[in-house]
């Protein structure tokens, strides 16, 4: 995985009757026996004959004791001229073919010199390719040297595997996705070694820590258990340093990284700079100062865990007492002297915990700021404290705990500042942890009852404005934030200011103002990054969620992925459960785009965290989006498994996105069924929601659907009201497919898939260039109709294999009546007539009658030969009987 290019450079070597040798590079751990054993695989699936050998210092202490077993028997080297010969004329004796030998050897570095004289040797000649994998750093002799060096030796040297690469890897591994949250901390873990990496994996995988939930594999949080086998390999890379040098590592397990002043405090610097040479230890510079830190984070898992608790406690006082002999300069020497003495005494003083926690807060370090307060004594802990330990608590998605550290705030609070702060933490808090909006502006209220000052009303009518829009009431809300400043050096107060600004640009984007919402969330972002360490808000990284959803609905999706996937890494980062709404918002574009597989998941990312974290808001959304994807993707027992867990959750009021979205899911089952009426049906009732709650993008999206699925007439004029209300490009293009599709004229249908494919709503595109194809083979212009399906084809390679009715049937079905496609797609997903004239309302004469004429439109006999046709999964077909009579 990952090692294209090394076997590119192979192939050429193999290729090249001038090259000698192939030469693989790199640390332990990075796959270099791995990519050997590809590139011999190779040569013998080209023709060459193959042999394998692996040097080790037992067999470096006998001349020729690791190629003993490839000599020819009976070959008496004690004359090496002699001797040489005999090996050639065994070697090549029987040989078929003028292709050459290739031979592996194994951590080459630890060949005896004179298997590697006779190896050069065999070289020279042209009569083996030699494929070698050698350790960095590690030392060899003359001999070897010559094995590696010269112009006819190629070498490669390989890295670590990048986390994109550790993604691929782990995909195929498991056979899914995995959580981005998982893939950092076993990428970070791991630090890209192959070796250490499957360790992980197999140690999580057999603590049943690394589990699947049906879409998507995750790890349980805090725990990445590896090996015994990882214990014994990092264990014996460390048993390599110099014993002098092992109170650096020691040191370094538990404060890394050091100034390189204190680890030459333990040991002599001839010491420090053997530990780097033997590659146990980093050395890089850090502003003024030179810091020293591990090679790789294992290393310090198990030092850490062969430590004595004395030996610890000694090692961290004495780094503590370092610092502050150095006077605690640095701004984040104060967070390490109270970690330190923290974790060596369990205590520390009262002010230096304090000081450490608001530290620890601003760089979002939210784990450390709650062990931190939590420490302080009681009689210390102030309202300030506990906001800040209810705030990290909410952070980290505990809402229960934050609840309870708020109120303890509330009771505590006495000026108005402080009232003020909780409220804000409390009110945000109770949305997010599923209590109705109502609860959460009752406390707004009661604040506003104990608030004298204008300043102070102004500050709740921000926060008001904040939860109307969370809360599902874009236009109401925005109407309370419309006098927000417009700079962040203008308000009276940052982290009222952060609040409004966050949630303007959705409330914008909702109601269809995109350039506007665009431009808020670039300013709320570029705002965020300036005053963070003195705010006490989420991560910066929050302000791109609606800068997404903006960026989509104006029909800008590639800038939209591009902004997300870069903020959910810092989400990930900073382990904020923020960014499950990120994950929502990238699903959906990803959705919109017409990408059913990634936006899957996406929305299986944002489902497991909203899980963990008991968010109802968001698992609503994500488990209606999960279920279109499987729909669209014929997965229809993983849509109706995801719906069965929906309908378990209790009914929610609307939320940020409109209460509509969530019924996507229902609808497009329904659809893939073939009922596209109560498909239509279940949009028409969701769209309705939206545009009572003020969702214009939402209702627009879901009227959409409406028109794909057979109802195109009843949204046009609808969706043309909302073009003309929403601005971007995504608005006008849904309400002119709408209005193509009613006219069914294939010229305004290529037009309809022009501006799609401009917007990058690839399936939307898809569609229109279909109904267009199958308008004109219609009409009969068959080099149009061919024409317009070629477009088609080239957009549904980029739809993720998704289907739908629209895609599915209209060239199959292009003579048909809508009432006979309707029946049709019924009949063809295994549906009794007596059951699609129910749900029609219609006789079962009639339905029979509709389905003969189709049967003869299509030239079909059979409903299986009619699902074959339409291209549906034919679930449940009834029995093969002839098409029934008129």
């Amino acid at each position: 995985m990952g090692r294209g290019p090394e076997l590119d450079s192979f192939a050429a070597a193999s290729a090249d009757r001038e090259c000698r040798g192939f030469v693989v590079g790199g640390s332990a751990g990075v796959g270099k026996s791995r990519l050997a054993e590809e590139c011999l695989d190779r040569a013998a699936a080209a023709g060459c004959r193959v042999g394998r050998a692996t040097a080790s210092a037992a067999a470096g202490a006998v001349p020729l004791g690791a190629i003993a077993h490839l000599l020819p028997t009976g070959v008496d080297l004690s004359d090496p001229v002699a001797g040489f010969a005999a090996v050639v004329r065994g070697l090549t004796t029987g040989r078929p073919g003028p292709r050459r030998w290739v031979l592996l050897v194994d951590d080459m570095h630890l060949l005896d010199p004179a298997s590697a004289v006779l190896l050069r040797q065999l070289m020279d000649t042209g009569m083996i390719l030699l494929i070698g994998t050698v350790r960095s750093g590690e030392p060899y002799g003359k001999a070897v040297a010559a094995l590696r060096g010269g112009d006819a030796v190629r070498r490669v040297d390989l890295t670590v595997l990048t986390p994109e690469q550790v993604e691929a890897l782990l995909q195929a591994v498991l056979g899914g996705p995995v959580a981005r949250r998982t893939l950092h901390e076993l990428s970070a873990a791991s630090g890209g070694n192959v070796l250490y990496l499957r360790e992980l994996v197999l140690g999580a995988l057999t603590a049943g820590d690394l589990t699947e939930d049906g879409e998507i594999w995750h790890l349980r949080e805090g725990r990445l258990p590896g090996t015994a086998r990882l214990t014994e390999l990092i264990g014996t890379r460390l048993s390599t340093a110099d014993s002098a040098g092992r109170p650096v590592l020691e040191l370094l397990a538990l404060c890394d990284p050091l100034p390189l002043a204190d680890a030459e405090a333990l040991a002599p610097p001839q010491v420090v700079a053997g530990l780097e040479q033997a590659g146990l230890i980093r050395v890089a510079q850090d502003r003024r100062r030179i810091v020293v830190s591990l090679a790789h984070p294992l290393y310090g898992e198990v030092l850490r865990a062969g430590l004595p608790v004395l030996r610890r406690r000694a090692l961290l006082l004495d780094q503590a007492a370092r610092f502050e002999a150095r006077g605690a300069r640095r701004r984040g020497d104060l967070l390490h002297i109270a970690t330190w003495r923290l974790a060596a005494t369990g205590t520390a003083d009262p002010a230096l915990l304090t000081q450490a926690a608001i530290l620890a807060r601003h760089v979002h370090d939210y784990p450390r700021t709650i062990a931190l307060i939590e420490a302080l004594p009681e009689e210390h802990r102030t309202t300030a404290t506990r906001l800040m330990l209810g705030d990290a608590f909410f952070e980290m998605g505990r809402w229960d705990r934050a609840e309870a550290t708020l109120a303890q705030a509330d009771a505590l609070a006495i000026g108005e500042q402080d009232k003020l702060a909780v409220a804000l933490a409390r009110t945000t808090n109770l949305l997010w942890s599923n209590a109705p909006l109502t609860e959460a502006l009752a406390v707004n209220d009661a604040a506003l009852d104990r608030i004298t000052s204008p300043a102070g009303h102004r500050k709740l009518k921000i926060n008001e404005g904040f939860m109307r829009i969370v809360g599902g009431w874009p236009a109401q809300g925005l109407a309370l934030l419309q006098d927000l400043e417009t700079e962040v050096g203008d308000a009276s107060d940052v982290n009222a200011w952060l609040r409004g600004a966050w949630m303007t640009p959705f409330g914008l984007a909702l109601v269809g103002r995109t350039v506007e919402a665009a431009a808020w969330a670039e300013r709320a972002h570029a705002a965020h990054r300036q005053v963070d360490e003195h705010a006490l808000a989420s991560h910066p990284a929050v302000q791109r969620i609606p800068l997404v959803l903006a960026l989509s609905e104006a029909g800008r999706p590639a800038e939209a992925l591009r902004e997300g996937e870069r903020a959910y890494a810092e989400l990930v980062a900073a382990d904020s459960v923020v960014r499950v709404w990120m994950a929502v918002f990238l699903g959906r574009t990803e959705w919109l785009a017409g990408h059913p597989v990634t936006a899957r998941r996406w929305w299986a990312e944002a489902a497991a965290l909203a899980r963990s974290i008991d968010h109802a808001m968001a698992l609503r959304l994500v488990l209606g989006g999960l279920a279109a994807c499987a729909a669209v993707l014929g997965d229809l027992d993983a849509a109706e498994t995801t719906l069965a867990e929906h309908r378990t959750l209790p009914p929610s009021a609307p939320g940020l996105l409109s209460a509509g979205e969530e019924r996507l899911g229902e609808a497009w089952l329904l659809a893939a069924r073939g009922h596209l009426g109560q498909a239509r049906s279940v949009l028409t009732a969701a769209a309705r929601a939206a545009r009572t709650t003020g969702h214009l993008t939402g209702e627009a999206l879901l009227l959409t659907d409406v028109a794909r699925l057979g109802g195109a007439k009843d949204a046009a004029d609808r969706l043309t009201e909302l073009a003309q209300r929403c601005d971007g490009a995504f608005a006008p293009a849904r309400a002119q497919l709408a209005t193509a599709l009613t006219t069914d004229d294939p010229d305004q249908l290529l037009q309809v898939t022009d501006a799609c494919q401009g917007i990058g709503a690839n399936l939307l595109a898809a569609e229109a260039a279909t109904a267009a194809a199958a308008a004109w083979r219609r009409t009969h212009h068959p080099r149009r109709a061919s024409a317009a399906a070629r477009r088609a084809a080239v957009a549904l390679a980029r739809c993720e294999g998704a289907r739908t009715p629209l895609l599915t049937t209209a060239q199959t079905t292009a003579a048909l009546t809508a009432r006979e496609r309707e029946i049709a797609l019924l009949a063809a997903v295994g549906n009794a007539s007596k059951d699609i004239a129910r749900a029609l309302t219609l006789s079962v004469r009639t339905v029979d009658n509709h389905l003969h004429h189709a049967y003869t439109k299509l030239g079909v006999t059979t409903r299986r030969e009619l699902a074959q046709t339409l291209g549906t999964p034919a679930h449940g077909v009834e029995r093969d009987h002839p098409h029934p009579p008129t």
